[in-house]
């Protein structure tokens, strides 16, 4: 997909994953970290801007993995939750490019994502003009999600540990949705571990 609108990226990591116990970020799929496989597949689009949010275990996390052309932003606001980390990427993606018209934002532990979903976002974005395209997964939507620049304002208000998908109840904002079968599976303790073990020799 060529980039022909000016869409930026940013991929949320900065989580302590205290359930689990060490960085989900670096729970192995498929030979590699789950946040590796998240970079590889954003990095293949030609998108206007790249943006890595890292915050808890920020060295261990950088000295794993290859940012490729991500620019990794340490976001020292990481304890307040997602919403610090969605501003702060926000923010400097449009310090990076201040005409952005989009900004599609990624989470660092859904190993299912792949290019074709991702795709997928983004061409019922641009054919519908919406404000906001979601992933929808067991009847509930949420991240991978893409915004246009209309909602930025909104992105920017987020507090605490709100995601995104806040605005669907709290601004009553226009969305569509794309489905993603297995997107409602993320790592946070150790059996999500051993299923996403079993998984991965399916």
């Amino acid at each position: 997909m060529k980039n022909y609108k000016k869409i930026g990226v940013v991929i949320l990591a900065a989580g302590s994953s205290s359930r689990l116990g060490y960085p989900k970020q670096l729970v192995e799929f498929k030979g590699k970290p789950m946040l590796q496989h998240i970079i590889d597949v954003a990095d293949s689009f030609e998108f206007e801007t790249k943006v890595l949010l890292v915050g808890a275990n920020s060295e261990e996390i950088k000295s794993t993995i290859e940012p490729k052309n991500f620019e990794i932003l340490f976001n020292k606001n990481w304890q307040e939750g997602m919403a610090s980390s969605i501003r702060a990427g926000l923010e400097r993606s449009l310090e990076k490019e201040k005409d952005l018209e989009y900004l599609l934002i990624l989470l660092s532990d859904q190993p299912f994502l792949s290019r074709e979903r991702i795709e997928a976002l983004i061409k019922e974005q641009l054919a519908t003009n919406s404000e906001a395209t979601f992933s929808e997964y067991d009847g509930e939507v949420g991240v991978p999600a893409i915004f246009s620049s209309s909602v930025f304002p909104y992105l920017k208000e987020l507090k605490g540990d709100h995601g995104a998908k806040k605005l669907v109840y709290d601004k009553k904002i226009q969305f569509r949705t794309v489905k993603f079968e297995k997107g409602n599976f993320d790592v946070d303790t150790k059996e999500d571990v051993e299923l996403l073990k079993k998984l991965e020799k399916e």
